[in-house]
């Protein structure tokens, strides 16, 4: 089956290819927010909330992880319980072998669609820049039915693994209006959508993530 390119994104073939060229060294790119762009994000949904200080020991997951160095930054911040799941081997390989002398991050083959290896309500932080985006191609107001599929499987897979009062944060540049009723397509979520903004430059979106337990589905947008 043919595929465009957009829609290759979704096949880690696609990823193997480009980070094979990688010196193996520097990160071949950051997508979307670098570190510092993010401070302010996870200062008030990560850094300062109970539970979920690098004293408490969370764990955190990385999904899509790719070669970001948002890993390192959060350990040399004190978070030493860390998995980094990408479906790139030649990516999972290399950023094992650069951070091998930092302590508390684990990395793994992983396609965040079927994360069998990783026990159910395991995880306090799921983290995604840009993984689920990869999915998503077509029509923003009538999403093709493989990008409904994929989806709903990574966003069940990651509320299986998420302990119940665990948070799941989101980085894109897809809009609310848009991304939000993808999210929910099972029913699972609050969602909290912030506009992370910077100086004049294109503005992206941070999204706060929790599981319902008991009410119906909660939406929540601010700005």
């Amino acid at each position: 089956m043919a595929f465009n390119e957009e829609q290759a994104l979704a096949y880690s073939s696609y990823w193997d290819n480009g980070y094979s060229k990688s010196d193996g060294e520097k990160p071949t790119h950051e997508w979307y927010r670098s570190f510092s762009e993010l401070k302010t994000f996870f200062q008030d949904n990560l850094f300062s909330q109970q539970s979920l200080k690098a004293e408490d020991n969370p764990m955190i997951l990385h999904l899509g992880s790719g070669d970001s160095v948002i890993p390192a930054e959060l350990a040399v911040r004190g978070y030493k319980h860390q998995l980094c799941v990408d479906f790139s081997r030649v990516v999972v390989e290399f950023m094992a072998e650069r951070h091998s002398k930092i302590e508390g991050i684990e990395w793994k083959h992983m396609d965040v669609r079927d994360m069998a290896d990783i026990p159910d309500k395991s995880i306090d932080v799921a983290f995604d820049k840009g993984t689920l985006d990869v999915m998503i191609y077509g029509s923003p107001w009538s999403p093709p039915n493989q990008v409904k599929q994929d989806t709903s499987k990574y966003m069940k897979e990651v509320h299986r693994v998420l302990k119940n009062d665990g948070v799941f944060l989101y980085v894109t540049f897809r809009q609310p209006h848009f991304q939000i009723p993808l999210l929910s397509l099972d029913n699972l979520w609050h969602i909290d959508a912030n506009v992370l903004r910077d100086g004049d430059s294109f503005d992206y979106y941070g999204y706060v993530i929790k599981k319902v337990l008991i009410s119906p589905m909660n939406v929540v947008t601010t700005t």
